[in-house]
């Protein structure tokens, strides 16, 4: 799993924000490849329809329905991270049926990935290692030379988009379709709509990093919706959970999805959208609209570290004036979390998992130690240039501590009084932090450095000594930081789960639709095996046969009962 708080990969990835942030605004490849994309509007609409049953391409996946007259869709987000729970859920989603609760579950004749396919950054090495090896491995092509086979469709999310989205269009996007094991890509943009029934139809969007949506996109839903016939659904997938992200200032992602859902029932008044998807917060959590039928389900659960759900609130009341809302405001007040059958809350894992592991944060120092080591370095700077300055400008110190905390706190969690005061308190106890660091030092080196026989003004010994000891003391004030803030103030709930990397808890959603209605079995797998677990699959076991299996056979449940939309 990915080291969120190694230096160095937050020095790479602070530069490829950057860049991304300003390639997005002034190169954004949405437009590019919009402009090179000839096709007229029917051919966008037939890209759409090509996998319905009676298409005119026999080389294509068909989408017929089975015997009892259903299809299957299957939707995963953010993988691409960890091998273990990224190819433990690619197992998973590759079987042609699975055994889950005494429920027979056949694999869904399309795979929708929701965002984030690889992790921490675009790059070749991430999407063959962490993505393509993974999911051939899962999968065996089993007609490596042929286009015939169960279509996958991607969203990109925000690390997708980390390097201008250049890879993802080579791999999601290619005119010779991409061999993803035994799926095959189709789509020729970086959003899409697909037919998966004569009434139900899957809409995709891509907001890149600005929570935007560009002008050919709202083109392109345009043209989809007019083809449309009059009792059609949607089944709306969005990078991000706006409804999630109602309180973070400067969020855009709920307008966003409220905005395409606007354009859909704007040009068509007979659709409907009683099913919202997406990945992002790696998490499963479904909410309720106030209208009784339309159901936000988030499900991030495909191989990336696991987010908490402790914080998620019971209910997100929309605000039906700001900008956006447009679609939402037409029919929806508020949401409420759903329950189970048992009455608890439908989030995965359960809140009261989530406060456990959230304790996890008190071995910070034991994650991430390179992390810890820089914090000792910064106590060590701290200790020498107190010792260089006159006492009366001592007060420098607390102020660029709390300076550097309150911009790290805005950044992640936005502006406002509690971050201030937050990032105040924050950066005086790592100043004290700093003081005991001092202190430890000339007590170690007065009561057992001398009998050692090392020289006491030893410059090096000196430091070495102030940063492993103000390491230890810095990391675990932060890592304390970070349980309190997440705990109690609301605040640091990706910092306070990136920082454990924890893989349990994997998920994806699979749905059957059969008429009108949308069934959707939310699949879960808690216990993911470790690196030395898995073993080369000679018995050729499973259907399809994957590259390597676990000792103790993978075992997969429902996170709720299923749920039904119409």
């Amino acid at each position: 799993m990915t080291g969120w708080f190694g230096p160095v990969l937050l020095l790479r990835l602070l530069w490829r924000v950057v860049l991304s942030d300003l390639f997005g605004q002034y190169a954004d490849r949405r437009l590019i490849v919009a402009a090179l994309d000839s096709a007229t509007p029917e051919e966008l609409v037939g890209r759409a329809r090509q996998f319905m049953p009676g298409q005119r391409n026999e080389q294509v996946w068909s989408l017929e329905p089975d015997a009892d007259g259903a299809v299957w869709v299957d939707f995963v987000a953010d993988l691409g991270d960890g091998f273990d729970a990224t190819f433990a859920i690619a197992s998973l989603l590759s079987q042609e049926s699975l055994s889950v609760d005494g429920q027979q579950l056949k694999r869904g004749q399309i795979l929708v990935m929701g965002g984030d396919e690889v992790y921490p950054r675009a790059a070749p090495e991430t999407y063959q290692k962490q993505l393509r090896d993974p999911y051939d491995w899962a999968f065996p092509d089993p007609n490596p030379g042929l286009l015939k086979g169960p279509p996958v469709f991607a969203v990109p999310g925000n690390h997708d988009w980390y390097d201008g989205l250049v890879l993802f269009l080579a791999l999601f996007c290619r005119k010779d379709h991409m061999h993803l094991g035994g799926w095959r890509t189709h789509q020729r943009r970086s959003y899409f709509a697909v037919q998966l029934t004569d009434q139900w139809w899957l809409w995709a969007i891509d907001a890149q990093l600005a929570d935007d949506v560009d002008q050919p996109q709202k083109e392109y839903f345009r043209e989809i919706a007019n083809a449309m016939p009059d009792n059609a659904k949607i089944i709306l997938c969005g990078p991000e959970p706006g409804w999630l992200y109602t309180g973070q200032a400067g969020n855009k992602a709920l307008g966003v999805m409220s905005y395409i859902g606007w354009i859909a029932v704007n040009q068509h008044r007979g659709l409907t959208i009683p099913l919202v998807l997406s990945g992002d917060t790696h998490h499963y959590s479904r909410y309720v609209a106030d209208d009784g039928n339309t159901q936000f389900v988030t499900s991030g659960g495909g191989g990336a570290f696991l987010h908490p759900t402790h914080q998620v609130a019971p209910r997100v009341d929309i605000d039906r004036g700001k900008d956006g809302y447009s679609w939402l405001a037409g029919h929806i007040k508020a949401l409420t979390l759903g329950s189970n059958a048992h009455g608890s809350e439908a989030v995965y894992p359960s809140k009261a998992e989530s406060l456990s592991m959230l304790r996890g944060n008190f071995a910070f120092v034991a994650y991430n130690p390179g992390f810890a080591l820089v914090l000792g370095v910064l106590y060590w700077i701290v200790s020498l240039v107190g010792k260089a300055l006159p006492s009366d400008v001592y007060y420098i110190a607390p102020i660029l501590l709390i300076g550097g905390f309150w911009g790290y706190t805005k950044k992640q969690e936005g502006g406002g009084l509690k971050t201030a005061l937050v990032s105040a308190v924050n950066g005086l106890a790592h100043c004290l932090g700093a003081a005991v660091t001092a202190f430890a030092v000339a007590w170690i080196n007065n009561h057992y450095v001398d009998l050692a026989g090392w020289p006491r003004s030893s410059f090096l010994l000196s430091a070495a000594e102030a940063i492993l000891v103000g390491g230890l003391i810095g990391g675990t004030l932060f890592g304390s930081y970070l349980y309190v803030t997440s705990r109690w103030l609301d605040m640091n709930h990706n910092d306070g789960f990136s920082s454990m990397r924890r893989n349990s808890h994997r998920h994806f959603l699979r749905m059957r639709i059969k008429g009108d209605t949308v069934t959707v079995f939310p699949v879960g797998l808690k216990e993911i095996p470790k690196r030395e677990d898995w073993r080369p699959n000679a018995e050729r076991a499973g259907q399809p046969p994957p590259a390597y299996v676990p000792k103790s056979p993978l075992k997969p449940g429902l996170i709720e009962q299923p749920f039904s939309v119409t």
